[in-house]
């Protein structure tokens, strides 16, 4: 049964979120919805417990993922499933606790009738905690713990191994992250390791972004204060290296670690998007007296920093939900969608008719959003048949996005272009795929299953509205979520719309930054979007040349380019502007205005946050208008290395 809610009216939640026995948590979402994995036993005998949830937030209790072994092996540890062309793979590590090895199990569904393979992956006495991670050219790599005995500091740390396919390694693995420092300890004197000084580095899970590779890992032990989770980073996967740690446990702390006397040993961490597929969320699990619970908490990036909003014990704003988000339940379309051609509703689905052109479109019109959206053919189309999304710009069609299962490709037209990208030769049209549309200024992002097919910049019309769509298919969508805003890298020269206010100043692209620049008054603002009322926005920005009078901040104007709030950044100090009034705002002792941090204004409910990545600044009356965000800066340069915007 379901626990009570967690969210409450105000859509706060409080950690944990499942208050009972949930070790290693590893969340996987699929078709919008997220399934839960956790080590050992499950309440019905089988091994690895799951949980369903939407929202993150509330979770009901599903049962275990598959039946022990036909073998003595009391421990089952750490389960991580991935999905991939219509299977599940469960890889987990299996063994007495001396001697662990790393298998796989197989199932055509989430939530559970997973079956052992028959296979062993790893060679090693001792391999635990699996984690594949599918870089951008499709080669999957399989990251695990494992001992290391003739190390300088001995005790178990990370490998990587590339996967020849999803039940074999390459079995050349190679070490990623070892124990460097002292907060790694596991056990001063470790008796059944012959007494030596062992560290324990463990719990990998891989993230990739502008071009930089991060391993996060656990540290130590939990019963000590210093046990947590850290970071490793490497511009490459393969390069024989070992990557480069973050945190020393002396200058550098742990991005997630215990908290004496409100939060124990948190850790073993995965990482997952949130239902606006924007946010992403740090889960890991902490020690109460009824063992490891499952906790979640928003983490970003700041430039090449990751830092964790948690571990919270205190009550946090939910998860932000789409601006448009259909599960697709009872037997009827709402309100969001308009119907051309066939289309029906059912368990959990809509179904295109199998003839002739169907559009289910979306009433929604956005100038900046993205989307995701699961599909699969029904039944094997005809020469003729694909199907996919369509994009339109007002009333024309402007971006047609389909798969067309005959050709094994995937085809994409537009006014002024056509393109084709080849399918996976095992590809099966009748399994369900994650298609992602991010529409932001004048470019377009498409992926089918994570992987980018086509880039589209220099858009003269871009799309604003969505459609579903099926030609001579019948076709099954599921898990729709679109989520007005942007989120801007700065890659590829791109300063994706943002321009100076009234034309003072300059705005221009550098490596992989957005440089706004002022030589003197008046100020230099650089904007993007229309104003609006209620929204998320974080920059990652740092100042690229220090002057005795230099000033830079976020401003929010009105739609007549009127101020209603500015925080001011004039060295290390910082002071937040409303209206007449003004107050100082604590910054802490490591801010370095030539460092880039991120800095957050989130405006709901009439109240307005301020942070500096996880440290809230202050809390105050939001503006009473609607409002835009502009980047300011006086004789100064400003470095921005990412801005991102949510409508809430």
């Amino acid at each position: 049964m379901p626990d009570e809610p967690k969210i409450s009216a105000e859509r706060r939640y409080v950690n944990p979120v499942y208050a009972h026995s949930f070790p290693d948590p590893y969340i996987l979402k699929f078709c919008g919805e997220y399934y839960a994995y956790c080590t050992g036993y499950w309440h019905d005998g089988s091994v690895f417990g799951i949980l369903h949830s939407h929202d993150l937030v509330n979770w009901r209790e599903v049962g275990g993922a598959m039946p022990a072994l036909d073998s003595d092996a009391p421990f089952y540890w750490a389960p991580e499933v991935t999905y991939d062309n219509g299977k599940f793979y469960l890889y987990y590590s299996v063994g007495n606790e001396t001697l662990m090895h790393l298998r796989v199990a197989v199932s055509d569904r989430p939530d559970g009738g997973f079956v052992d393979a028959g296979v062993r992956l790893t060679e090693q006495d001792f391999a635990i905690d699996a984690h594949v991670f599918i870089d951008d050219d499709g080669t999957r790599y399989m990251f695990y713990a494992t001992d290391f005995l003739e190390y300088k500091n001995i005790g178990t740390g990370t490998v990587v191994d590339r996967m020849v396919d999803w039940y074999k390694l390459a079995g050349d693995p190679h070490p990623v992250t070892r124990a460097q420092y002292d907060w790694q300890v596991y056990d001063p004197h470790r008796m059944e390791k012959g007494g030596v000084r062992w560290y324990t580095v463990e719990g990998p899970f891989v993230l990739k972004r502008k071009g930089l590779y991060y391993e996060m890992f656990s540290g130590g032990n939990w019963q000590n204060t210093t046990y947590g989770v850290s970071f490793a980073v490497s511009d490459t996967v393969e390069s024989g290296q070992e990557w480069t740690q973050y945190s020393d446990g002396e200058k550098i702390m742990p991005i997630l670690r215990t908290l004496p006397g409100k939060v124990i040993g948190p850790g073993h961490n995965s990482v997952v998007r949130g239902p606006n597929n924007r946010e992403i969320y740090c889960i890991y699990h902490s020690w109460t007296a009824n063992g490891r619970v499952l906790a979640i908490d928003r983490m970003d990036f700041a430039g090449p920093r990751l830092f964790i909003a948690g571990p919270s014990y205190e009550p946090q704003p939910a998860p932000f939900l789409p601006t448009v988000n259909d599960h697709f339940g009872g037997n009827s379309l709402n309100e969001n969608w308009t119907a051309h051609g066939e289309w029906h509703v059912a368990a959990g689905e809509v179904i295109s008719g199998a003839s002739g052109e169907n559009r289910l479109i979306c009433q929604a019109e956005y100038g900046y959003f993205l989307c995701e959206i699961s599909v699969r053919a029904v039944s094997e189309p005809g020469d003729d048949g694909s199907f996919g999304v369509v994009l339109y710009s007002g009333n024309e069609e402007s971006f047609k996005f389909f798969i067309v299962p005959h050709r094994n490709a995937a085809v994409l037209k537009g006014s002024y272009l056509n393109g084709d990208a080849d399918l996976p030769t095992a590809f099966l049209a009748n399994a369900i795929h994650l298609i992602r549309l991010e529409a932001n200024h004048s470019t377009l992002e498409i992926s089918l299953d994570d992987m980018l097919l086509f880039r589209i910049e220099d858009i003269d019309q871009p799309p604003s509205t969505i459609a579903l769509a099926a030609d001579s298919a019948d076709a099954a969508f599921s898990g729709f979520a679109l989520t007005e805003g942007f989120e801007d890298l700065f890659e590829n020269g791109q300063i994706s719309g943002w321009k100076p206010l009234n034309d003072n100043g300059e705005c221009h692209a550098r490596n992989v930054e957005l440089l706004i620049s002022n030589n003197g008054d008046p100020e230099t603002v650089a904007v993007k979007m229309q104003p609006t009322s209620e929204y998320d926005f974080a920059a990652n920005m740092r100042l690229d040349n220090d002057s005795d009078n230099a000033k830079w901040g976020i401003v929010l104007i009105d739609q007549n380019q009127n101020e209603q709030c500015r925080i001011d950044i004039d060295g290390k100090a910082c002071q937040i502007k409303l209206g007449r009034k003004s107050q100082k705002l604590k910054m802490p002792p490591e801010f370095a205005p030539g460092n880039t941090h991120q800095l957050g204004i989130l405006i709901k409910d009439g109240n307005m946050t301020v942070r500096l990545e996880d440290l809230v600044l202050g809390k105050f009356a939001a503006p009473k208008t609607e409002t835009a965000l502009g980047i300011f800066c006086t004789n100064a340069t400003v470095a921005v290395e990412m801005a991102r915007l949510t409508v809430l």
